[in-house]
């Protein structure tokens, strides 16, 4: 596997035709000058095959304007754009503006606010920017987004930003794969480990007696095989499959960021990805994270976060050494890693540092709270394992949040094929960076520290409460809201002018990154006053997160899960009228 990783590393890589992406621009408006930036209020997008060279191997892509990754779109908020997508392919196209407030018409989602655009007709997409910030677009048909239709967005501020940058680039981070994206989904379906080759073996055994004792040891491996789950399950698609990129270029050609000793330097990362999410640090930087999903938060001082699909985050670094610091996003599961490198010279580049060990998930990711158990009181999963009792269960810092209770509308819950477990004592836990980034030693940002720039202190509260449970079956590879997956599915209805409180209750053992079409989700974070505000909200295994809509866009709208081979099942149409 590491062999296969390191080789795939050093692949040469071309694409016809692509440039960096790099916005060297001061904090003002000035126009923006590179190949693969386009400006301005008309643009004109071409939806085609492209032969590509990822890893070594030819191959045809589908990409925007020929390039991975698509241009990057600058537009000025306030102003109105319209933007002409032609689709050259032999199947339905179509491009979703993510995190964009706009009409239902223009979000382009097909079959719920338009047709999609056939083969070699062009759709005009036409709405008034309301907004600022960093967000991304992508095609919602088929998995075209996994063989090359996105591409970011920058919208500048009508006011000056409360915070200086001396250069701007946008990082946006994918995964490549040589195979059709048919196959991998048909091999997930036959074999849902097919590309998890950090499974327990005998070898993992004998450490795990060397850490723990045989008692542990044995135990622990017994509690996982009667409930038929294996604890290395992180990411579905791996590195064995997928070349993880940045602005379109493997680990070996390399992003690069040129900086002048003592700048400060804007970084917009977007996660393009179809199903990886990347842990990113610059080893040596300080990161200030001063925007998430495109909204300003409070400054914050970090090492490293976690960016999951859809995901957008801001930061500022400011080197301080004349030398080349590596822009390091390893994926989840340990399988491999984009790269770039910020550096003083084209010519001076970054070291990789070395991949945290492979990640193991814990009774916590199981939403199990074992330290908490009584005697005999618990309730019993289909495996006989002893969960909690209510009475047994501690305040914690979260339980104010436990405790806001809206008239809740109920939902079909239905159990059965479509489920392989639930999570028993699911939790808050905003302040938890996740599986593989507990402990380790650094400063690692998590929802907890995320705060509106802005008060939201007299913000509306909810008018009611939907309680949302993601659910799967990892064996037979199905995915699922409620247990009813997307085509035995009802829409949910919202009503236009209310303010809702959605909960996620995440009955399954994988990180689901949420997004609800054209309203924005301001998440609850256990401080009122500065609720953030997102476009993609991730639910962590065997966790409960919750958030506020307020239902201002008439319509339908799409509302799912942003990994791509869970999205057929794992989805919803919402109706506000």
């Amino acid at each position: 596997m590491q062999r296969r990783t390191f080789v795939k590393g050093i692949a040469a890589a071309s694409i016809m035709g692509m440039t960096t992406t790099n916005i060297e621009a001061k904090p003002t408006r000035e126009n923006i000058n590179n190949s693969n930036v386009l400006t301005g209020n008309e643009f004109f997008l071409d939806i085609d095959y492209t032969p590509v060279n990822i890893t070594g191997k030819n191959a045809i892509a589908t990409t925007v304007n020929g390039q991975i990754a698509g241009p990057t779109l600058v537009w000025n908020e306030g102003e109105t754009v319209t933007l002409h997508v032609t689709n050259h392919l032999k199947k339905t196209s179509s491009i979703h503006w993510h995190g964009i407030i706009l009409p239902t018409g223009m979000d382009g989602v097909p079959g719920l606010s338009f047709d999609g655009i056939a083969p070699g007709e062009t759709f005009t997409y036409k709405f008034k920017v309301q907004q600022h910030g960093t967000y991304w677009y992508h095609s919602h048909s088929g998995f075209q987004e996994q063989t090359g239709v996105y591409g970011a967005i920058v919208i500048m501020p009508k006011k000056k930003e409360p915070f200086y940058y001396d250069k701007d680039y946008v990082v946006q981070l994918s995964d490549w794969s040589d195979e059709e994206p048919m196959e991998i989904y048909k091999k997930l379906k036959q074999m849902s480990g097919y590309y998890n080759f950090s499974q327990r073996t005998v070898g993992t055994f004998l450490d795990e007696v060397k850490e723990k004792g045989l008692s542990s040891a044995f135990s622990d491996r017994k509690m996982w095989n009667q409930m038929r789950m294996s604890d290395r399950d992180i990411s579905d698609v791996t590195g064995y499959t997928y070349t993880f990129l940045m602005n379109g270029k493997n680990p070996a050609t390399q992003f690069k960021a040129l900086f002048k000793k003592g700048e400060k330097i804007r970084l917009r990362f977007v996660n393009s990805a179809a199903m990886t999410f990347f842990d990113v640090r610059i080893p040596g930087l300080k990161m200030t994270v001063v925007a998430a999903d495109g909204n300003h938060v409070k400054p914050v001082s970090i090492d490293e976060f976690r960016i999951g699909v859809a995901e957008t985050y801001d930061v500022i670094v400011q080197p301080t050494d004349n030398k080349a610091y590596a822009i390091f996003a390893q994926g989840i599961d340990r399988s491999g890693y984009a790269m770039g490198s910020l550096t003083p010279n084209v010519s001076m580049l970054a070291s990789a540092p070395r991949m945290d060990p492979v990640p193991v998930l814990t009774h916590t990711d199981m939403g199990m709270n074992m330290s908490e158990m009584d005697q005999g009181g618990g309730m019993k999963c289909s495996s006989g394992m002893e969960m909690p009792s209510k009475k047994s269960m501690k305040k914690d810092k979260y339980a104010d949040m436990e405790s806001q209770k809206y008239p809740i509308t109920q939902l079909p819950m239905k159990r059965g094929l479509n489920t392989d477990m639930m999570a028993m004592s699911p939790k808050y836990r905003l302040d938890d960076p996740g599986v593989g980034l507990r402990n380790n030693g650094r400063m690692v940002l998590t929802y907890a520290d995320l705060k509106n720039i802005y008060s939201t202190s007299k913000d509306r509260k909810p008018d009611r409460e939907i309680i949302l449970h993601l659910t799967g079956n990892m064996e037979r590879y199905m995915w699922s809201i409620n247990g009813i997956k997307y085509a035995d599915s009802k829409p949910l209805e919202f009503h236009y002018g209310e303010r809702i409180r959605i909960t996620f209750i995440n009955d399954t053992m994988m990180n689901h990154p949420m997004h609800l079409h054209g309203m924005w989700s301001d998440l609850e974070t256990g401080d009122d006053n500065h609720l953030v505000r997102k476009h993609t909200i991730i639910v962590q295994p065997g966790a409960k997160i919750s958030y506020r809509v307020t239902v201002n866009a008439k319509g339908n709208w799409a509302y799912h899960c942003h990994m791509l081979y869970h999205m057929a099942g794992m989805f919803r149409k919402v109706v506000v009228a």
